[in-house]
């Protein structure tokens, strides 16, 4: 699987590329552009000895570059100095000192090269200002397109970057959460002095290990996430015994796809949290399925409505928070549903999962 890094290399090296054969093209347009439209007024009235021939070549050879400057210019310094400030004066009293420069520097270069040619500014105006005109609406629309492109990007960068600091955000309140309902696991077993307290403090230090070295990254195995699902149910399930029904369905099609880390843990936190204490038979159901790089997860808890609105005021944080992360994550890809009905507290999330 490539990695990030080589993935935005992959990328900056394209754009790299896509660039250098934008500038080409639109050089080859404007170095021949021109000569279409001029075709038959393009060259001197009568016909050139050799000499006349290769020097013509030469001033025409030197011409391109400083239409290369005037386009460069006019993006440069000519745009964002006056025509983004709205200085639209100031702007047209430069588009033609520039005009006038490129006349001038055509007028010196023709009298140094051909000097046994008569110079004809009319003619030169006529080949010449369309040229010119080509490159400044070529390096103007360029300008404008390049720079719109590039804040376009910057917003998306700070959204992406506001989007990680907030996921960093709603992981952290989801995280100290969960340790103090296994830390209070563990105390209930010490004081039990019960024999399951040292597999629960290695299943514990798994689940420690997969929160503080996993969850770094963007996406995790469902392997990897289901076996850190079941060791926090087989943690509920030693300190419960058989107070409480609990019933686990793990279906697993391929290994490689992958999740968002810690997504799914809330929805069994609550299940457990609301689930349990003056309830009359409680009961917890936990189902799991992929299928077609689809998630099916189903966790139904039995729930006490007089007891739920005390309890929400402490942990219903815990549901907003991975209902944001979803749709941060996953958008349109995702399908929660969550409602109470006849005792029962159901949550229903499907949402498409990537390779």
């Amino acid at each position: 699987m490539q990695s990030a890094k080589q993935k935005i290399m992959t990328i900056n090296f394209s754009k790299k590329w896509i660039n250098i054969t934008f500038h080409i093209l639109v050089w080859v347009i404007l170095i021949t552009l021109p000569y279409i439209i001029n075709a038959n007024r393009s060259r001197p009235p009568r016909s050139l000895t050799d000499f006349e021939e290769t020097q013509f070549l030469r001033l025409n050879f030197i011409s391109y570059f400083y239409w290369i400057a005037i386009f460069y210019f006019n993006s440069q310094v000519l745009i964002p100095s006056f025509l983004y400030k709205k200085k639209y004066l100031l702007y047209s009293f430069f588009f033609f000192v520039s005009l006038l420069a490129a006349i001038t520097i055509h007028s010196l270069l023709f009298h140094a090269l051909l000097p046994n040619l008569d110079f004809n500014l009319g003619r030169t105006l006529w080949f010449n200002t369309p040229t010119f005109l080509l490159t400044i609406a070529a390096s103007t629309a360029f300008t404008m397109i390049s720079d719109r492109i590039s804040e376009e990007k910057r917003v998306l960068q700070r959204e992406q970057e506001n989007m990680k600091t907030e996921l960093s955000f709603l992981r952290s309140q989801i995280s100290p959460h969960f340790i103090f309902n296994v830390l209070n696991n563990i105390v209930a077993l010490v004081r039990l002095k019960s024999n399951e307290l040292e597999p629960t403090v290695m299943k514990l230090s798994g689940l420690m290990q997969y929160m503080l070295y996993e969850t770094d990254e963007e996406k995790v195995s469902i392997k990897t996430e289901t076996e850190y699902l079941q060791a926090y149910i087989d943690l509920q399930k030693q300190r419960f015994g058989k107070k409480v029904a609990i019933q686990t369905n793990i279906d697993i099609e391929s290994e490689f796809d992958e999740i968002e880390p810690m997504l799914l843990i809330p929805f069994i936190e609550n299940a457990f949290k609301h689930g349990v204490g003056m309830i009359e038979n409680p009961q917890i159901f936990v189902d799991l399925k992929t299928e077609d790089e689809k998630l099916t997860f189903i966790v139904k808890n039995k729930f006490n409505p007089d007891e739920n609105e005390v309890k929400d005021a402490a942990s219903g944080i815990g549901l907003a928070n991975v209902s944001r992360r979803l749709n941060l994550l996953y958008g349109d890809n995702h399908q929660l549903i969550i409602d109470k009905n006849d005792g029962w507290f159901n949550v229903s999330l499907t949402l498409k999962l990537t390779a």
